[in-house]
């Protein structure tokens, strides 16, 4: 990756985190794409602890969008035992395009009929 598109990149996740915090009933679902897979994590900001974690790696070998659909699918279920149901979404930078958007519905399952979302809540 070029440095002017990870300096951008750099800049616009650190304006989107001046205005973004995740709480301990409202935590933060934070996503890291490189070249080979996607990475996502719950973060409660106000103790500065990682709740949970997946990765590509803990998915068997599909295409790059269906990891990171699938990854979105574990995070959600993870999340769900560990008690979680609503959490601020941070691209961290990213546009919300592709592999970002696809960990994004997956975290947040079928849509139900009266509007609410299947796992996680946005």
């Amino acid at each position: 990756m070029s440095t002017k598109i990870l300096n951008r990149r750099k800049k616009v996740h650190k304006r989107i985190r001046k205005t973004l915090a995740g709480t301990a009933t409202k935590p933060r679902l934070s996503v890291f794409r490189s070249n080979k897979g996607i990475y996502a994590q719950i973060v409660d900001d106000s103790s500065q602890s990682t709740i949970v974690a997946a990765s590509y790696k803990e998915i068997e070998g599909k295409t790059k969008i269906e990891q990171a659909n699938a990854v979105g699918q574990l995070i959600a279920t993870k999340a769900m035992q560990a008690g979680i149901t609503h959490v601020v979404f941070d691209r961290s930078g990213y546009l919300y395009h592709g592999r970002v958007k696809a960990l994004a519905e997956g975290a947040r399952g079928a849509q139900n009929e009266d509007g609410t979302n299947e796992l996680l809540q946005f």
